[in-house]
């Protein structure tokens, strides 16, 4: 029997639980003719700010031993032009939920990224002080009429407590993770390899990480969470969901392969089909905590 793999985010019903992550997936409409988007449960747009943004210069994204380290700089187009040129193609494909992130400046949802700058704080992220983060979120939800996600950054002292300070603000959902601040050296040269000396590190590397601070927010909160870090196989996706993600991110795997998300997709569907797995929301959560056999 078939199993049935929709699920239900946020509101939003989603034709499966994996979904093309923001920063590698584009604005979306430019994969069309790569990916199936009506065969993946939707997809999150590069970052859209207010004004357009060129982004860093380059070198700006490297590859490591399991994964990448980018400073891209949230290069994109802005709201308006986003609007004129973008969304309206997106409406070819009513059944990929379209989720936006957005940043900076004090579709069926919106996945805020937390991990931008307060310069009225000295530039310390929102997302690494609960109480900006709650003001952050409190100000955003009340100006949103869709379902706000807000992206965590892993770059925390405690993931549960800025999971619980988003939900408290009045996050309908929860993102995660997103990168870890990483520095690479070139040592013939004895100088950063990326241009903004630091950048974010992404890829298989993080995921048990990303696992772990799954887990540890589901048992937090009560709002659904998006699992994402490092997902290149559909049982990489199932560690997620049985770590309590409600749905899935696929990311750096499109670097690789840009059909990656469609194929996980339809490789989850396959894993659940061969485990029995009537329903794959039965798996969210479902992590059994008894010690492995020997």
């Amino acid at each position: 029997m078939k199993p049935h793999m929709g699920v239900k985010f946020a509101g939003i019903e989603l034709v499966n639980p994996v979904i093309a992550a923001s920063g590698t997936f584009g604005y979306g409409i430019e994969f069309e003719e790569i990916v199936s988007l009506n065969r993946i449960g939707g997809f999150v747009t590069k970052g859209i700010s207010r004004e357009a943004m060129p982004g860093n210069q380059p070198p700006r994204l490297i590859e490591t031993a399991a994964g990448m380290v980018n400073a891209i700089g949230l290069q994109n187009i802005g709201v308006e032009k986003f609007l004129e040129t973008k969304l309206p193609a997106l409406r070819r494909y009513p059944t990929c939920a379209v989720i936006v992130n957005v940043f900076g400046y004090a579709i069926e949802a919106y996945e805020l990224n937390a991990s931008c700058p307060n310069t009225r704080h000295g530039g310390m992220t929102f997302g690494s002080d609960a109480r900006l983060l709650a003001e952050l979120v409190s100000a955003a939800k009340a100006k949103s009429s869709r379902p706000l996600v807000v992206k965590l950054s892993p770059n925390v002292t405690s993931i549960p407590a800025m999971a619980r300070a988003a939900e408290e603000a009045g996050a309908d959902a929860l993102s995660l993770i997103n990168t870890f601040v990483a520095l690479a050296i070139d040592v013939e040269t004895r100088r950063p390899l990326i241009r903004n000396i630091t950048g974010g590190l992404s890829g298989p590397a993080v995921r048990p990480i990303a696992v772990r601070m799954v887990w540890e927010a589901a048992k937090a909160v009560k709002i659904p969470i998006l699992g994402l870090g490092g997902i290149v196989t559909p049982e990489d996706a199932v560690e997620f969901l049985l770590a309590g993600a409600v749905a899935v991110q696929v990311g750096t795997a499109s670097y690789a392969d840009p059909r990656a998300t469609e194929r996980i997709a339809q490789g989850l569907e396959q894993w659940c089909s061969r485990h029995h797995v009537a329903r794959v929301a039965d798996l969210t959560g479902a992590l059994d905590l008894r010690p492995p056999t020997a």
